[in-house]
């Protein structure tokens, strides 16, 4: 067995490499073992007559092969084989020198439960926001008496003692920050749909971020004028938008850099719900930036509560993007490298015929 054959088995998670036409051309242990098949079985055959995949991954495999860059889909089930449904996250990747050809990598989400990740975090981060929304409210009454308080002590101190009593101003606001967040994931009201113009949510979002947040990045526009309306909750959406554009700017520290919020029409995108139905999902949105990208260790558990990949960063936001888009039957995804990193939403069409 040559070395390329050792690394490649050695891989602790399935891994197919899928030809142009999307047939499974090779294949490893793991991925063997996770289809209850053989490998003499499995080579040639279309990888969705073996495999069923709950997401529209038909459309992330163009994408990849259309963009050349990779991309991530997490938390979606996987059934095939003689084996039950599972959770997976998956990698798909183009393969440099093998035209059209992409990699496609699954973690089964009870690979990390054994690992004494997934399900323990899952399951904390559940129970921490559930505490913290009951405990916010009688947090946040005492933290206003303690910043009143030091406000007045300051009055009467030295500049040497200001510095203190302006430490603990400061840190209860920022604890007090952190509950607005908590109670803002766990209690955000359902939708309140309407039919609106993308672009106008993009421009409120981006007219407070330039004067605010992002003063110090340059903002580029690149919209497609053309796109229909699409039916989501305005005012959410302009938080989605603004969470996005607040993360590209903090990533980029006080150096600055570019922000490019940019939009288009894709007809390939459909999302595969549960019940097997689909629907369309042709608008995209991208907040693209060109900072330093997404530490890789997370970039798999980004959108997940207390994910975050900045020192003292609450890891909510993201966690309350991702829960809005898919309070929408939309789609997010983020694609992410030293240099580059874009967070892609997909939503539908306003109903035809749907004023409200």
């Amino acid at each position: 067995m040559s070395m390329d054959d050792l690394l490649w088995n050695s891989l602790p998670v399935p891994a197919f490499l899928l030809d142009p036409q999307d047939r499974i051309s090779r294949i490893n242990t793991s991925a063997e073992d996770f289809m209850n098949a053989s490998r003499r079985s499995l080579l040639g055959a279309p990888i969705f007559d073996r495999l069923h995949i709950d997401a529209p991954i038909e459309e992330a495999f163009a994408r990849v092969r259309k963009s050349d860059a990779a991309l991530f889909v997490n938390n979606v089930d996987v059934g095939g084989g003689n084996r039950p449904s599972q959770q997976c996250n998956i990698q798909i990747a183009p393969m440099s020198g093998m035209e059209a050809h992409v990699l496609v990598l699954m973690e089964p989400r009870q690979l990390a439960d054994r690992l004494g990740r997934a399900g323990s975090v899952k399951s904390s981060a559940r129970s921490a926001i559930g505490m913290a929304e009951m405990l916010a409210h009688e947090i946040k009454n005492p933290l206003a008496g303690i910043t009143g308080a030091a406000q007045l002590l300051r009055m009467g101190l030295g500049a040497e003692d200001r510095e203190l009593t302006d430490l603990i101003v400061a840190e209860s606001r920022r604890i007090v920050a952190l509950l607005d967040q908590v109670e803002q994931f766990g209690n955000l009201r359902p939708p309140q749909r309407q039919v609106v113009n993308i672009h106008d949510l993009l421009n409120r979002a981006r007219q407070t971020a330039a004067v605010g947040f992002a003063a110090h990045m340059r903002l580029v526009e690149d919209y497609d004028p053309s796109l229909p309306a699409t039916h989501v909750d305005g005012d959410q959406f302009v938080q989605v938008f603004q969470n996005l554009i607040r993360n590209a700017a903090e990533a980029a520290g006080t150096g600055g850099g570019t922000i490019t919020i940019r939009s288009f029409y894709d007809l390939s995108l459909r999302l595969r719900r549960a019940d097997g139905s689909g629907a369309a999902l042709p608008l995209q949105v991208e907040i693209v930036d060109d900072g330093p990208g997404l530490p890789p260790e997370i970039a798999a558990d980004i959108f997940e509560p207390f994910v975050s990949g900045r020192e003292n960063g609450t890891g909510l936001g993201l966690a309350l993007v991702g829960k809005i888009v898919s309070d929408h039957d939309g789609w997010i995804t983020v694609n992410s490298v030293p240099g580059r990193t874009a967070f892609r939403i997909s939503l539908p069409v306003a109903p035809r015929g749907d004023t409200d």
